[in-house]
């Protein structure tokens, strides 16, 4: 019999076992009360990073990017929309290269954007920058 799935808020953090009857669209933390899924990505720090990526049984899919870089600017709303129509099927999340420099050491980042996908805590596809805007759409179905 399938429990429901562990997915973390993006709000608090906590780890939330959603249940398998209800849709994931209409779900909320059973600590904050908020939705477990907005249709935006969720802008992730070095720790929260690990909650999430190590908590979810749903792909976390990750772009690390930086303010100045212009690749990254342009990606940035494919990304957003792809949060806005694929979510609650993956979790969606960014993580600023800059500002979390270690995150960056761990994940071998040479170049930005770097685009990841995660399915149990481990990276399952990587790719840097975006050649096709059907990738993440492409992944969340592979690794669902």
């Amino acid at each position: 019999m399938d429990e429901g799935r562990k997915i973390v808020c993006p709000h608090c953090d906590t780890i939330n076992k959603a249940p398998a009857d209800k849709p994931l669209d209409q779900a909320n933390c059973g600590r904050c009360h908020k939705k477990l899924f907005e249709g935006h990505p969720v802008a992730l720090d070095e720790a929260r990073f690990a909650r999430h990526v190590g908590n979810s049984d749903i792909p976390v899919i990750v772009d690390c990017w930086a303010a100045w870089c212009g690749p990254c600017r342009n990606i940035a709303p494919l990304f957003e929309r792809a949060a806005a129509e694929l979510e609650p099927r993956a979790r969606f999340v960014k993580v600023d290269v800059d500002a979390n420099p270690n995150l960056s050491a761990k994940l071998n980042i040479r170049s930005i954007p770097a685009l990841f996908a995660f399915k149990g805590g481990r990276v399952v596809a990587q790719q840097a920058g975006l050649t096709d805007p059907g990738m993440f759409k492409a992944w969340v179905e592979r690794f669902e």
